[in-house]
């Protein structure tokens, strides 16, 4: 480890007069915002010292702190303002991956599994990023808070630091510290009025790697990763996996350096927007076969994408796309067969209540704990710390396990590799290797399918979407009403059995989680239900599901939208959507 001579320079700190700036809320991702917003006079500062303010003394003074991001446009100044910040309110040392960068997923990791030289332990994290929004100095940033057990800061925490930003007076920071060259791996030493502080700059993929390894068979992977059938792509979509891409499928696992798409970090992300899904990840979706045109050219095997800060995946066969629903419940069913780390059995598993119902009918035929929680992974993080759950996933293309406290979109795509690999190892030299599309078929043969989609209305006006939402609330209060608008839209479909709003109480803290979502539960089985999402910077964004259950295999190769399409107009109706709205059409359909 190289140590940059710093002379052991004392700092000074500074109290900085501020007055509040609105908005400041922290959503369960975070504080997310346009850049302009963030570079305002002291916008990150206050936010900043409110979470500090908001932390016990302990997890400040003294302590070990990691801040790192995806690389965004205006990362790199803001890992310096905290730094100083830290230095300020008295943090012992700062951790920083290479060149400012670290996934999600590798923030959990490092605050969980990295020991420094010294012995030193991280207690915290700032996170830099607004997950798969688009970046660049006209689109989004944002920061989160990480906790010791290494996922996001309770609400308990959230409501401190929004409660802090609307009355603080300054903040500290140490001014006069210079900016730290965060492109060199090494070790900065300096002394303030509290004793010494140390930046360290260390290898943004090591830990994680270190981490995967333990985790999943690599050799077995290796073994179909280098068999002349089997083809392979990943599209980092220039977000943060691409730090890891390398490393993990070409060092460590032999794929071509070929198979990887978009894989060098960019601040603007290439132009592009960093959510993997069917509309925005263009070129892998056109590699795999799924494009509007047809391609000469035979698609390869697996495909594989990733957002932003690498927490979110996208898992896809050659010419076929498997929900995220789907991917976490074909996970769970071979998880104790295909991956090492669950070879004892899973302690239980759960998915975010959006989320079809596939998981819920693995758990049933496999005797597992199953919780369904709302949106937003600290709910699966109480679980996990409690130990009462192995993996979990939510639909928004998010997938899990208790290795860390977020989700984690390249373990996703290593636990689906190790289950084509686990299928295929007697079959290597044979004719023909099991595919993605055969391994889900074979699941829908078992548990029945969830036909199941999502349509995002983005940018929404504020006030529209929540006159929506308090239509659909005051509609819920007849049934009789509700069943007749939907016989009005379709016949052929089933009446609504219950209404309600989705409410959670945690079994580990008895916390209640109101308002989650408004569901509609039709006698089939099948959900409506719709979410305002707070992952945007501005406007609103309603989410709408449609889910609709059929166990007969012999009707569960239909079309998705087209089995969809009756429930599809009935909500449609049932919501007023164009009326509240003046949408005709989703943003977004996955």
């Amino acid at each position: 480890m190289a140590v940059v001579e710093s002379k052991e320079m004392v700092f000074k700190v500074s109290k900085v007069s501020t007055t509040p700036i609105d908005g400041q809320k922290p959503g369960t991702s975070g504080l997310r915002k346009k850049v302009k917003v963030f570079i305002q006079p002291h916008y990150l500062q206050n936010f900043v010292q409110s979470t500090f303010n908001a932390l016990t003394p302990e997890k400040v003074r003294g302590a070990t702190l990691v801040v790192s991001g995806d690389g965004r446009y205006f990362s790199k100044d803001a890992i310096q303002i905290i730094i100083k910040m830290s230095a300020a309110n008295g943090v012992r040392r700062v951790w920083v991956g290479q060149n400012g960068l670290l996934s999600t997923p590798a923030v959990s990791a490092v605050i969980r599994e990295r020991v420094g030289v010294d012995g030193s332990k991280a207690t915290g994290a700032f996170i830099l990023t607004a997950s798969h929004n688009p970046g660049g100095p006209h689109e989004d940033f944002g920061i989160k808070y990480n906790m010791e057990n290494g996922g996001p800061a309770p609400e308990a925490i959230t409501d401190k630091i929004f409660e802090n930003t609307k009355t603080i007076t300054e903040y500290l920071i140490a001014e006069d510290l210079p900016n730290i060259d965060i492109s060199t791996i090494g070790v900065a030493n300096f002394s303030g009025p509290e004793g010494q502080f140390d930046v360290e700059v260390f290898d943004s993929a090591s830990d994680y790697v270190k981490l995967m390894k333990s985790i999943f068979d690599f050799e077995l992977i290796r073994k179909l990763l280098s068999s002349s059938k089997f083809t392979f792509c990943y599209d980092a979509l220039h977000g943060v996996a691409g730090a890891y891409a390398h490393r993990i499928f070409v060092e460590e696992l032999g794929a071509q350096e070929s198979s990887l798409l978009n894989c060098v970090p960019k601040e603007d992300f290439g132009g592009g927007h960093p959510d993997p899904n069917l509309t925005y990840a263009k070129e892998l979706v056109a590699r795999m076969g799924l494009g509007k045109s047809d391609s000469a050219v035979d698609p390869p095997e697996f495909g594989a994408a990733a957002d932003g800060d690498a927490d979110r995946n996208m898992i896809l066969g050659k010419r076929f796309f498997v929900t995220p629903s789907d991917s976490v419940a074909i996970i769970a069913a071979n998880a104790v067969n295909a991956i090492p780390y669950f070879s004892s059995g899973l302690k239980g598993v759960a998915r975010s209540m959006p989320t079809s119902a596939a998981l819920d009918v693995v758990a049933k035929n496999l005797n597992l704990k199953f919780f369904e929680v709302p949106t937003g992974w600290k709910f699966f993080g109480n679980l996990m710390d409690a130990g009462l759950c192995s993996i979990c996933g939510e639909e928004s293309f998010g997938t899990g396990s208790d290795h860390i406290r977020e989700k984690d979109g390249i373990w996703a795509v290593l636990a689906w590799l190790s289950i084509l690999a686990f299928k295929n190892k007697e079959n290597l030299n044979g004719d023909k290797l099991v595919t993605v599309e055969d391994i889900v078929r074979q699941h829908w043969a078992i548990y029945g399918r969830h036909y199941y989609t999502r349509y995002d209305y983005e940018n929404v006006d504020a006030g529209a979407a929540k006159d929506l939402m308090a239509y659909l609330v005051k509609l819920q209060s007849s049934l009789d009403e509700i069943n007749s608008s939907v016989k009005g839209a379709r016949s052929d479909v089933s009446n609504v059995v219950n209404a309600d709003e989705f409410e959670y109480k945690d079994p580990v803290d008895g916390s209640v989680s109101k308002h989650q979502g408004i569901r509609f539960l039709f006698e089939d089985g099948s959900r409506l239900v719709f979410r305002l999402s707070g992952t945007g910077s501005e406007g609103a964004t309603i989410r709408l599901y449609i889910e609709q259950y059929e166990k007969d295999s012999s009707k569960t190769g239909r079309d998705s939208q087209e089995a969809l399409a009756p429930l599809v107009e009935v909500a449609l109706k049932l919501s007023k959507m164009l009326e509240f709205t003046g949408r005709s059409a989703p943003t977004v359909i996955t």
